[in-house]
């Protein structure tokens, strides 16, 4: 699944958004819990891994979620942090769970030209064909075929 903190996804189209998409975990407050031995104000090893090992929690979570729900990327993630209790914290990773498409691009565009015709797959039907459809005329060629 693709997890960007974006809000598009370059070399996609969006063809469906399925919603928000939330992942939770409760951390606890008391370090040594979790296995960090060292005292010191200093992010050991060992801290680091604490504090990456929650936040990589809510994003499976979440990846969990958006899955079940159809979606096969997840959009401008973020993460929020609360204190639940004297002993909790929670982690919240969110974002919007969508499916995305990705466009094919012709040999010429993928070796640097930015201005090589692309190819978009298949829209399914949907709210956003309308928009599409308007977006792929509005870059159509105007000049006249002879």
């Amino acid at each position: 699944m693709l997890i960007v903190t974006t809000n598009d996804l370059p070399g996609y189209i969006i063809t469906r958004v399925l919603g928000a998409a939330v992942g939770v975990t409760a951390r606890p407050m008391n370090k040594y819990t979790e296995g960090v031995r060292a005292v010191s104000a200093d992010l050991s090893g060992t801290g680091e891994q604490y504090l990456v090992a929650g936040r990589q929690e809510a994003i499976s979570r979440m990846a969990m979620h958006a899955s079940q729900a159809g979606a096969n990327a997840i959009l401008a993630m973020r993460f929020d942090h609360r204190t639940v209790s004297e002993d909790w914290m929670e982690i919240c990773a969110y974002g919007t769970a969508v499916w995305a498409d990705a466009i094919d691009v012709p040999l010429d565009a993928a070796a640097g030209m930015a201005d090589a015709p692309v190819s978009p797959s298949p829209v399914p039907p949907g709210p956003q064909l309308a928009m599409y459809e308007a977006t792929m005329a509005a870059d159509a060629p105007t000049s006249p075929v002879p």
